[in-house]
């Protein structure tokens, strides 16, 4: 099995993207790396509008601008990924996820597109941040099935927005305020699909590195049959 997964982990300037590929003939592997790489040169080069909330705080301007920013850095993989599909015959109709999370000193942004998710621990409890871009999450939020339901779906891996499968895509960005203690969870479905909300929060606790180890560890003792991708972020107390 190729890995169709890629990540971006940069301490620096607080940038951690998770996406998964898909698409025949690797190409899966080529939206995903082009995704997180184009996400990051694009916030690299945006990064003054996160130097302004940080000297200024977090008025309407500054929260717009840092959103901005992350979600023009997600249409902006979407247009490259596209476009290289466009050029290809191979790679025609690949796409990928991206969840994307910029941490800040006192705020964080986060960005979806897909089914990749972002969690935040916090005094022990555990939010999901993202909403799936799914078939079945979308039947749900309609009515039209049950939780229960949902998860015994045949269509549960049918992906409702991807990045390149078009040249635009719908972004759903918010701001959040970050705390000391707080710990966030990037990742592919390969992991969220064998894990419970409740278990999180306690593997967290057991600090990044060897928190990713035991999330991947459980995901294969349970039949995980796709790429498994973690990133685990702690803010400092």
């Amino acid at each position: 099995m190729s890995n169709e997964d890629a990540f971006i982990l940069d301490n620096d300037i607080g940038l951690y993207v998770v996406a998964d590929g898909m698409g025949g003939h690797a190409a899966g592997e080529v939206a995903s790396q082009e995704a997180v790489d184009t996400v990051l040169g694009m916030v690299r080069r945006g990064y003054a509008s996160v130097e302004q909330f940080q000297q200024e705080g977090p008025t309407g301007d500054n929260v717009r601008g840092v959103q901005r920013l992350l979600e023009s850095a997600v249409q902006a993989a979407t247009y490259m990924v596209f476009a290289i599909a466009e050029n290809d015959p191979d790679q025609k109709g690949m796409g990928t996820t991206v969840s994307a999370l910029l941490v800040m000193e006192s705020h964080a942004v986060v960005a979806q597109v897909g089914d990749s998710r972002v969690y935040l621990v916090r005094e022990n409890k555990v939010y999901q941040l993202t909403e799936d871009h799914t078939l079945v999450a979308w039947q749900v939020k309609q009515g039209i099935i049950s939780e229960a339901e949902a998860a015994l779906s045949p269509h549960k891996n049918v992906i409702t927005r991807a990045v390149g499968s078009r040249d635009y895509v719908q972004v759903d960005t918010q701001c959040i305020e970050v705390g000391p203690g707080d710990r966030f969870l990037v990742c592919s479905d390969g992991l969220h699909g064998y894990l419970t909300d409740e278990e999180i929060p306690a593997i967290l606790a057991l600090g990044p590195e060897v928190a990713v180890s035991r999330l991947i560890d459980v995901a294969n003792a349970r039949g995980g049959r796709d790429n498994i991708t973690a990133v685990v972020v702690e803010v400092a107390e």
